[in-house]
C-alpha cells in the first residue's frame, strides 16, 4: 500500500510539511517514510538552492525519457520544483511509467517559506531561483 494519498483522475499532491515528513526532513517523520525527494528544476535553480539529500533530474530530461537516478528507483518519489507546476507534470510522467509519485503543492517557494532546509551547490545557505 502506498504512503501517498491519491486523487481520482490524477496524481497525488502533498503539502511541503507532508513532503518533509515523508522524506525525512520534517518532524514528525512518517513511520516507514522512505520516499526520495526529486527536484525537477533546471541546473541553475538547483545550484542556487535545493533540499539537502534531494535528487536532481530536470523535467526536460525526464520528459525526454531519462530514467530515475539509482537512488530514486524502486522507492516512492516526492517531486518538487519552484512552484508546483513542473513537479505536477513530472509526477504524471512518473505515474504513467509505473512509479509511485506525488508532487509538492507550492514547490520550493513554500518549502523555504516553511523554514525547511535549503542549501546551495556549495553546501551554504541556498536561495530559490
Amino acid at each position: 500500500m502506498s504512503i501517498f494519498r491519491r486523487r481520482t483522475g490524477g496524481t497525488g499532491r502533498v503539502t511541503v510539511q507532508e513532503a518533509a515528513a515523508r522524506t525525512g526532513h520534517g518532524q514528525p517523520a512518517v513511520e516507514g517514510a522512505d520516499a526520495v525527494l526529486l527536484d525537477v528544476r533546471e541546473a541553475y535553480e538547483w545550484q542556487a538552492g535545493h533540499v539537502p539529500g534531494a535528487v536532481h533530474l530536470p523535467l526536460a530530461a525526464l520528459a525526454a525519457g531519462t530514467g530515475l537516478p539509482g537512488e530514486a528507483q524502486a522507492r516512492p518519489v516526492v517531486v518538487i520544483c519552484r512552484s508546483g507546476n513542473r513537479s505536477k507534470r513530472a509526477a504524471e510522467l512518473l505515474v504513467a511509467r509505473g512509479a509511485d509519485a506525488v508532487d509538492v503543492i507550492g514547490g520550493m517557494r513554500d518549502w523555504a517559506a516553511a523554514g525547511l532546509p535549503v542549501v546551495d551547490g556549495r553546501g551554504g545557505t541556498g536561495t530559490i531561483a
